[in-house]
């Protein structure tokens, strides 16, 4: 089951302001589509380069015509927008690294005896070694919670948002759309966040982005991206600590399979 990630920076770049990281080689963009495969990264998948995207991942590549292979989604609707736009933009981040494609329109198919989404092979692949977008994409085996304090009306409410991905700068995270009156620039004062085995983080937040997701079982969710408002250099610290521990730990794990 895909789960979000992306982007992940998640916003689309225009390739055109990023000329020197468009690979054009068939070889090198082959590595790049077999990376996503083998480590089963989450990608966005935009209906005619539009903000609202649905989770997917990629399955397979035909080596004969170089078609792609997409996890469908479990709702009718992200799959109807996903075959109905005239093109589909792609973004996924692969070993820390920003991975942004296009293809023309997906279709209806099958890999390996389920329904999958099909698009032709891309004709250039944007990959962004930035340092912006080095950031750790959490374990689902150990969730990070961010608790949220949040002014409805007269009454303060304190909510849990699933920590998506997190850097020295902010996070990235995800709420109901209904549970939180959310908007860009809003700032949330005393925000909590546990890192297991390193301790609690209290820290003011900013929201930076919002994105609309649709997971693969058609529940409709907003990511945020959230800047971390002046953290102090130890909190800043212990978060360098924990991301450099789970990256360790989730590299061992892929040694040895």
């Amino acid at each position: 089951m895909a789960a979000t990630t992306d982007d992940k920076r998640i916003e689309l770049l225009d390739a055109a302001d990023y000329s020197e990281y468009v690979l054009r080689d068939p070889r090198e963009i082959n590595a790049v589509l077999n990376g996503l495969v083998q480590q089963r990264c989450i990608v966005s998948a935009h209906p005619d380069r539009r903000r609202d995207f649905v989770l997917t991942t990629l399955l397979g590549i035909d080596t004969a015509t170089g078609r792609l292979y997409f996890d469908s989604a479990h709702d009718d609707d992200g799959n109807r927008r996903l075959t109905a736009a005239a093109s589909v933009t792609f973004s996924a981040l692969l070993e820390k690294i920003k991975v942004q494609f296009s293809t023309e329109a997906l279709e209806a198919g099958s890999h390996d005896g389920h329904t999958a989404l099909v698009a032709p092979p891309p004709e250039k692949v944007l990959r962004l070694q930035r340092r912006e977008y080095f950031r750790l994409v959490t374990p689902t085996s150990q969730a990070l919670v961010c608790t949220i304090p949040v002014r409805q009306g007269s009454s303060l409410e304190v909510f849990e948002a699933r920590v998506m991905d997190i850097s020295g700068g902010g996070i990235g995270v995800l709420v109901p759309p209904k549970e939180m009156r959310l908007s860009t620039d809003a700032v949330f004062d005393e925000c909590t966040l546990v890192l297991p085995e390193f301790g609690t983080i209290v820290t003011r937040l900013r929201i930076r982005n919002i994105f609309r997701v649709t997971n693969r079982n058609g529940v409709t969710m907003l990511r945020a991206g959230c800047q971390f408002v002046k953290l102090s250099p130890g909190a800043e610290n212990m978060i360098q600590r924990y991301i450099l521990k789970t990256e360790r730990e989730r590299n061992a794990r892929a040694r040895r399979l």
